[in-house]
């Protein structure tokens, strides 16, 4: 040890030390986990350029067709293909450059065209896609943005300008990276089925053009993620409502019950109804963590602009956070009365089931009661039987002795056989009594052993 420790200090290590640097065990996933911080790769742009964005939702199981698409394109352009295991790819196909990528519910397609424009979006850079490719791309469209950036020796447009490029003339815009750039859109879909954003570069370097792209991008894609929970949000609100109200009437029926059928009826009609709002839980939750996770991204990505004002134009974190939220909080609000019917039913129904079961206890009392009075009745009865019993088995056994008296009389004995059979009735009738008694005893003691 001591001779690599010095060996070290003068710069000679040994061979393994020189390959390895460090002889420690290395964690399984370390370069995994590492690739994953360093997944996101921006694209290097200079202005001008335009821009299409897609997004479709997909299933993931869909991954291999839309890697089988790609790699067709390749083909059709004579260009390397991406392996089969890869889930992002970027190319050059000489009139446009695009880029795929898979997400975990849906893919991302963005088409790039680095070439000087007068008019925005006039030719958007998916034109110049293969149509029929794009008709069989997998997937339902969520988002589809055209951006058009405008060199930095372009003078920037007026407002009147910019009504005709956004035909809503709702604009909305904002400096963004400290100024080095100006934003406009109206979030609108236009004629062509896309929305539009357009950049002015006032100062931007080359590797913030990437970065802003890329924010605007995210925002586009996750502000509709985050947004997909609302129609069925919308469509749940009746449903709650009637749920909630028809808890109500279940839970006054309580007081009303008599018997412990209305009450096997009610707690029937009670778990009907659970199940119906852990139908509704179960089709909502799922959807309702992820846009919340959505929206999060969102105003992460909204903050990271760092938006400065342009007088007389409301900024994009205003419009956005302004109707996301209100979306968000319908969301929030459905899935707190979700789970507060969930809390409501599980009390109302262990509420009646411990009536229930009280009533339950109570009947099963009153037949152990009811069980235990026939017992006496039959034991009082069983006695009165072992009594007519004695008097039965002495006057057969009184029989006997007086046939035994008989027949020694008529053997010559000087007898009288109707004094001596009197004589022998309460010596009879006692030990018969006596061995009946015996054997309820024996009886008796070995029910109690078992």
């Amino acid at each position: 040890m001591k001779s690599v420790i010095e060996s070290s200090e003068n710069g000679n290590l040994p061979n393994s030390a020189q390959a390895h640097h460090l002889a420690i065990t290395e964690h399984p996933e370390r370069q995994e986990l590492h690739d994953e911080l360093n997944s996101i790769v921006y694209e290097l742009l200079s202005p001008p350029f335009e821009l299409s964005h897609l997004v479709l939702l997909s299933e993931r199981g869909w991954v291999d067709q839309e890697r089988q698409l790609i790699d067709e394109l390749c083909k059709h352009y004579g260009i390397d293909a991406p392996n089969t295991h890869e889930s992002d790819f970027s190319a050059d196909f000489g009139e446009f450059r695009l880029r795929w990528e898979r997400h975990t519910e849906y893919s991302t397609y963005t088409v790039y065209r680095t070439k000087p424009f007068e008019t925005p979006f006039m030719h958007p850079a998916v034109s110049f896609v293969p149509q029929n490719w794009l008709a069989r791309l997998p997937g339902e469209l969520l988002v589809a943005t055209h951006i058009a950036l405008e060199d930095r020796a372009r003078p920037m447009r007026s407002l009147h300008e910019l009504s005709k490029l956004f035909a809503s003339g709702a604009v909305i815009g904002s400096k963004v990276a400290g100024g080095a750039a100006s934003v406009w859109s109206d979030q609108q879909i236009h004629h062509d089925n896309f929305s539009r954003i357009l950049i002015h570069d006032d100062n931007l370097r080359s590797r913030q053009v990437g970065r802003l792209v890329e924010r605007l991008l995210e925002i586009e894609t996750y502000r509709m993620l985050a947004m997909l929970p609302v129609p069925v949000t919308r469509k749940i609100i009746p449903q709650l409502a009637r749920a909630d109200q028809r808890l109500a009437e279940l839970t006054a029926g309580h007081v009303a019950m008599t018997c412990i059928e209305d009450e096997q009826r009610l707690l029937d009609e009670l778990t009907r109804l659970a199940a119906e709002a852990e139908r509704l839980s179960a089709l909502t939750s799922h959807r309702f963590n992820a846009s919340r996770a959505y929206y999060d991204i969102v105003k992460l990505r909204i903050a990271e602009l760092r938006e400065e004002r342009i007088e007389g134009l409301q900024m994009l974190q205003e419009f956005m956070i302004q109707r996301l939220s209100s979306a968000m909080g319908t969301c929030e609000l459905v899935h707190t009365k979700l789970e507060t019917l969930s809390m409501r039913l599980g009390r109302a129904s262990a509420l009646l089931r411990t009536r229930v079961d009280l009533s339950m206890e109570a009947q099963i009392r009153d037949l152990l009661k009811s069980m235990d009075n026939r017992a006496h009745v039959q034991l009082r009865m069983q006695e009165t039987v072992e009594g007519l019993s004695v008097v039965v088995l002495s006057y057969y056994l009184l029989g006997i002795v007086g046939y035994g008296l008989k027949a020694l009389k008529a053997a010559g004995s000087d007898i009288n056989v109707e004094l001596l059979t009197g004589m022998a009735i309460p010596f009879v009738v006692l030990g018969v009594y006596m061995i009946v008694r015996g054997v309820r005893k024996v009886i008796g003691k070995l029910q109690r052993e078992k």
